[in-house]
């Protein structure tokens, strides 16, 4: 019963035992995998790795060294995808080549942290630090991957420990080999990739020169697509950080976003344009247009310090570019367009290309020569047959023209012969006609004749008007100081009898024997019966009366010799100011009593000039000013002409203001117009304005008018100085 009961417990501790040691074994298996055995060549040791997701990214070499959730790697090249944590990869390595010094290579140039330890005495000890993030120059082998040191000699192990983290796609293509194996591998991508720049270059500058030749935007577009997508793939691939920014990875890592963005606008502008979708597929094009906008978008989100989003919205991108470009070109080539077949087959050639590409990063297809240059391929391919595209299409077009030319010549040839048969009834038309226009000429002639002779009348019926106004306003202001001499002359010349009959007498009393009192009391009595100090009085009165109209006879005079001119068909310096004041002695009569006249004149150069002309430009102003206020104010004295004149460096302005009825917006727009006036038949022809306008243009100036109806009007005239 003991044995039994032994043997059961034995059995049940044996079991679990049994169940304990699987799950060690299982560890450790995850602990420690099988150890990479290098032998020669370069050899992918992705399946013998270790990998620890560091999620956090807090684990420092120690703690990673020591984690224990790693996991096997099942693929050659493990992916990471898009992601911000850090991963740690363990392996083992045992040197059994003839090689004592062996590299490690990364091959895949966009990872920003990529440092390598070596595990000695169980701690890591960091051989060295590699990354986009840190400058190109400090990288001990100019590759653009990344190639470390392993150090390890012939028939000896170590085991290593790499810390990697990228914004971008993570790929994790690790492989072991020698000196000569590697740097033959790079050597040999040097020469892939400069054939591909070369192709790319080439066609470039071929369509750069189209382009200047034939002005198509199409071509433009197309260069600018394969600057892009050439700078696109040297910077995927390292090329652009080792040769264009080795001392710049800020700038590197922000082109890694740039150059994809720029190279997928300049793509759908250029298959906007080459095949016209905004007026043969409109729906379409707004798609491509929405895409541009989100490959606009990604630079900006990786500036913003987004590294991840970035990449995510130019993979986004990307798929919308290739769903438009697919579903453009295959409709248009259902059409029978022939560009749409070309630009289709040159789109599913890079298609072809980059899915292969992407598929070997999947781990569908192996790790090798062709699938690693199998994007860079189909972008050669596909930048030829667009070139072809545009060929092509040159010729449909030269086709097109050669057919419109054709077109034209026979559509020249058939109007040709309807001109000549419309060229007899053309002429007859015309004979006939010229006959009615010779006889509608002579009636013009005639009338224009009759019209100017007048315009001559009028002119001249103006001229008279203002000669008569001249005349009555002289005859009336000579008028007054000749009466002042008339009126005067009798009670003068009685005044001065009286005066020498009182010298007589004066005289004759002198002369007698009287007494001296005597004397002097007739000489009082015969001066107060004279009463000779009034008459001295009135003779003092009578000569200032006599003196004031010869002087006012003076003025009038000088003012009708400035107003009136004789030179005025002449240029000559004179004083607006002294044309003005002439003016005013003319216009004196017209003033009457009730209105004022405001002089503020200024300080003015003499202005090279007509005088005469101006001042009968002042006379018909001040003439129409005077109507307007006696028209505005007939029973006050109210009434106001105000005239102003100021000078600055160019011009002298003379101003003439009323506050008369003033005018409306209508009225000024006819205000120069010959024959237009506002005054009652009889008083005016209309010609005054005008007359005064053609003055001012004819000495370069202008003629402003500030008017409002029931306020008043304002002239203002800007004369040059020198004419």
């Amino acid at each position: 019963m003991l044995t039994r009961v032994l043997k059961k417990a034995a059995h049940y501790f044996l079991s679990k035992a049994l169940i304990l040691l699987i799950f060690i074994c299982g560890s450790i298996t995850q602990l420690f995998a099988e150890p990479v055995t290098y032998q020669d060549g370069r050899i992918l040791i992705g399946k013998k790795l270790l990998i620890l997701n560091d999620s956090l990214n807090k684990f420092t070499p120690e703690e990673a060294l020591n984690a224990t959730n790693y996991y096997s790697s099942k693929d050659n090249v493990p992916n990471f995808d898009i992601s911000s944590s850090t991963y740690w990869i363990k392996y083992s390595v045992v040197n059994r080549s003839r090689y004592s010094h062996i590299l490690l290579e990364l091959e895949y140039a966009l990872v920003d942290t990529c440092n390598l330890y070596r595990v000695i005495d169980g701690k890591p000890v960091l051989l060295q630090a590699m990354g986009v993030a840190q400058k190109f120059n400090a990288r001990k082998y100019k590759y653009p991957d990344f190639v470390f040191d392993i150090d390890l000699g012939r028939d000896s192990s170590a085991e290593y420990l790499l810390k990697i983290k990228s914004s971008e796609q993570l790929l994790t293509p690790i492989l072991l080999g020698d000196m000569q194996s590697i740097s033959e591998t790079q050597s040999t991508k040097d020469v892939i990739y400069g054939i591909l720049m070369g192709i790319l270059l080439v066609m470039m500058l071929y369509n750069c020169f189209v382009y200047i030749s034939t002005k198509d935007r199409s071509y433009l577009y197309y260069v600018l697509y394969i600057l892009f997508i050439g700078l696109t793939q040297i910077t995927i691939t390292g090329y652009s950080f080792k040769y264009l920014f080795p001392g710049s990875p800020q700038w590197f890592n922000y082109l890694i976003i740039l150059f994809p963005s720029l190279a997928g606008v300049s793509a759908l502008s250029f298959m906007r344009v080459f095949l016209s979708t905004r007026s043969k597929m409109p729906r379409f094009d707004k798609i491509a247009v929405l895409v541009m906008i989100l490959y606009a978008v990604a630079p900006i989100i990786r500036f913003a310090g987004n590294d991840n989003v970035s990449s995510r919205f130019i993979d986004i991108s990307g798929l919308g570019a290739v769903f438009t470009g697919l579903s453009v070109a295959s409709y248009l080539s259902f059409k029978k367009y022939r560009p749409a077949k070309f630009f289709l087959a040159a789109w599913l050639i890079f298609i072809v290309g980059m899915v292969l590409f992407v598929m070997r990063n999947l781990n569908v297809l192996p790790y090798n020569s062709f699938t690693n240059y199998t994007l860079f391929i189909g972008t050669a391919l596909e930048v030829t047959l667009l070139s072809f595209a545009l060929a092509d299409k040159i010729n449909i077009f030269k086709k097109e023209k050669e057919e419109s030319q054709a077109e034209a010549l026979r559509q020249a040839q058939i109007n040709e012969r309807m001109i000549r048969e419309q060229n007899v009834l053309l002429e007859q038309k015309v004979n006939e006609r010229t006959v009615e226009l010779r006889v509608a000429n002579e009636d013009l002639q005639k009338a224009m004749t009759d019209l100017k002779e007048a315009e001559t009348q009028l002119v001249e019926s103006e001229k008279m008007a203002s000669l008569g106004q001249l005349t009555a306003g002289i005859a009336h202001e000579i008028n007054n100081p000749i009466n002042f001499v008339t009126s005067n002359i009798k009670p003068l010349k009685r005044d001065v009898e009286i005066l020498i009959d009182a010298l007589n007498t004066i005289e004759s009393v002198g002369l007698s024997e009287a007494a001296t009192q005597e004397k002097l009391k007739q000489i009082n009595d015969y001066k107060m019966d004279i009463d000779f100090d009034y008459l001295k009085t009135e003779i003092d009165h009578l000569l200032s009366g006599i003196n004031e109209g010869a002087s006012r006879t003076a003025e009038i005079v000088k003012g009708l010799r400035i107003f009136s001119r004789l030179d005025e068909d002449d240029l000559k310096k004179a004083d607006l100011n002294e044309g003005l004041d002439a003016t005013l002695v003319l216009v004196n009569n017209l003033l009457g009593s009730r209105i004022k006249v405001i002089k503020e004149y200024g300080q003015i150069p003499l202005v090279e000039c007509y005088p005469g002309k101006l001042n009968q430009v002042f006379l018909n102003i001040m003439s129409n000013a005077i109507h307007a206020i006696a028209k505005h104010h007939p029973e006050d004295d109210q009434g106001r002409m105000t005239l102003t004149s100021w000078a600055d460096d160019k011009n002298v302005y003379i101003s003439i203001a009323d506050n008369g009825t003033g005018m409306d917006d209508n009225t000024k727009k006819k205000l120069f117009e010959p024959f237009f006036t506002t005054k009652d038949v009889g008083e005016g022809t209309g010609l005054g304005l005008s007359i005064a306008w053609n003055t001012i243009n004819k000495h370069n100036g202008q003629i402003k008018v500030n008017s409002a109806l029931g306020e008043g009007t304002e002239f203002v005239l800007e004369i040059p100085i020198m004419h």
